[in-house]
This record gives C-alpha cells, structure tokens and sequence, in this order.
C-alpha cells in the first residue's frame, strides 16, 4: 500500500517505520531538525521488539509533494489534528483511508469534520514510545499494537487491506474490533488517568500506583471516565476500570504519559484532549467530573502559559 505518516515522532515514527520495513511504501510527514536528519540518514528505532536502520526513507515537509495515498495515519498530537486535517486534504482522494492514533476520544470527529465522513475511520494505538533525537525513535514498553475500524459500510474492504499491510509488520499487533468505540474509550481510561495523575505529581507511574494516597486518586479519575463514556452510550466491560488498573500496573515503574512529559518541558500538551474533555464531555452529558476537573484546573495556568495565552485577571 502507499502509506502516508503525518506526525512522525513516537507513534508515527515506530509504526511507519515497521510497515516500511514489511515493503509498504511509506512516505513520511515531518519537520525541522527531525526532517533534515531523516533526509541524511534515515530513520533510527531502538526496540524490545528489534532494532531497525531504515535507511533511505521518503520524508518530506509538505504534503502536497506527496499525491493521493491508500491510507493516511494521523499521528499528531491531538491539539493539533485540526491543523493536520487541512494539511493531509493533498493526499486525500475518494478511495483514501484516514486513521487517527492520537490519545483522547475526539479526533475521529474532528477529521470528519475538515475532511468529511467518506475516509475516515476510527482507531488507536498501544505503545510506550517518544522520539530521542531527531531521526532516533526509543520504543521502551507495551507491545505495539493498532485497533481501528470502519464508520460507513463503504470503507471495510479498504480497511482490511490496511490491516493485512500492518499484519505483514514486525513488531505491530493489528485487530479490527466489533466495537472501536469501546475499544477508544477503553484506551482513553488508562491513557487519562495516567496522564492526569503523572502531569499532576511530576512522578513516575511506578511511584503513583505504589503510594495509596495517589492510587486512589488513580482510581477516581478512571470512575469518572467510566461514567462519561457511559453516559455517552459507550458500550464498556463491567470491568472496564478493573482493566485499566491492570494494565497500568502491568507498564514499566519509569513510565511516564507523553503529556506528562510536555508538561514537566513547558510545552503545550494533551491537556484539554484528556482530562479537559473528561470535564466537558461530562458536563454535557449531566455527569460531575470533579477530580478531573480539579486536575485540569491544576494544569491550567500552566497549559496556558505554554500556549502563549495571558492567565486571567482579577
């Protein structure tokens, strides 16, 4: 398949590489120093999966350059899918398929908003991984995985045809759910309270599950997203937060959420992707959030600040 990566740091940079590396053609979205470094010498992945060179890679800094593809993967942060929807609009033609794998519940929607319904599914991903250096990805924990599936009837045999190209993959897990609302909300459970609660902290993942004052806090968190997503209709497992709980007790005791890791840098973060959508999501749906409210709050200041944008006056 012709493959377009638009956001080509941990997630972007892990996945693409490893559809490169099974023969896919692979184009990858990219800028600054991570762009010039690529273009002299390739793409680096360090992983428990496997090291992988790949060198020479298709990247470039424009996707007009590109033409249409089969599939675009949209790996950005989230904040920034609306910018890289009218971005990728080059590379999209009526037989494109556009799949998110960003952190939070909305940026399906958002793509269909710039972009209309007809390309766009909805999907995640699993993986503990950021960029170490320009042209350099570290993979340090969870087995990659992508789940997505279709919206329209329209798009599953295109979708298939995008999961057979990551099943060829090494080092990639790919499933296409019955229910991928569930399974984002699933993924949002964890990923948020684990977000929220090391943003908070500035601690580890080992440290917060460990110390009961900060576990329960944990908890709430993941309660209160269970309730949203259930107020939504979302279809969760009974033992949705039970699940989540596992699975963060299960990841390496130095993780650390991406977000976490913006925020402790002064950079503008998820913020108001993950805990901030917990508390707006909720209040449209008649649902008090307020430990994630308290959380986002907390954050604010800060958040803004990253932004450029003035705190509020007296």
């Amino acid at each position: 398949m012709r493959l377009a990566i638009m956001g080509s740091g941990g997630v972007g940079g892990y996945f693409g590489a490893r559809l490169a590396q099974a023969g896919e053609d692979v184009t990858f979205i990219a800028r600054g120093e991570h762009l010039n470094a690529m273009r002299r010498g390739g793409l680096h992945v360090s992983s428990p999966q496997g090291d992988l060179d790949l060198a020479p890679v298709t990247v470039t800094d424009d996707p007009a350059e590109v033409g249409t593809v089969d599939a675009v993967i949209v790996a950005v942060k989230a904040w920034q899918v609306p910018a890289a929807a009218e971005a990728i609009r080059p590379m999209v033609g009526p037989d494109t398929l556009v799949l998110p794998l960003e952190n939070g519940v909305e940026a399906t929607d958002h793509l269909a908003e710039a972009l209309g319904e007809a390309p766009v599914l909805n999907g995640l991903c699993g993986i503990l991984a950021w960029r170490e250096a320009p042209g350099r990805i570290r993979h340090a924990g969870v087995d990659p995985f992508v789940r997505f599936g279709t919206r329209l009837p329209g798009q599953r045999a295109a979708a298939e045809r995008l999961k057979a190209a990551f099943d060829r993959a090494p080092g990639v897990e790919a499933e296409m759910p019955e229910d991928i609302e569930a399974a984002v909300w699933s993924k949002f459970l964890f990923i948020c309270a684990m977000s929220g609660i090391g943003s908070l902290t500035r601690a580890p993942l080992g440290v917060t599950r460990r110390l009961p004052e900060t576990r329960r806090l944990t908890e709430q968190i993941l309660i209160e997203i269970e309730a949203v997503a259930r107020a939504r209709g979302v279809d969760l497992p009974p033992d949705a937060v039970e699940r989540a709980l596992a699975f963060i007790d299960a990841l390496p005791a130095e993780s650390t959420a991406s977000m976490q890791r913006d925020i402790m840098a002064g950079r503008p973060s998820e913020l108001e992707a993950q805990n901030g959508a917990v508390v707006r999501l909720g209040r449209e749906a008649g649902v008090a959030t307020p430990v994630n409210a308290m959380i986002h709050a907390a954050l604010l200041p800060q958040e803004n600040a990253a932004r450029g944008l003035e705190a509020g006056t007296d």
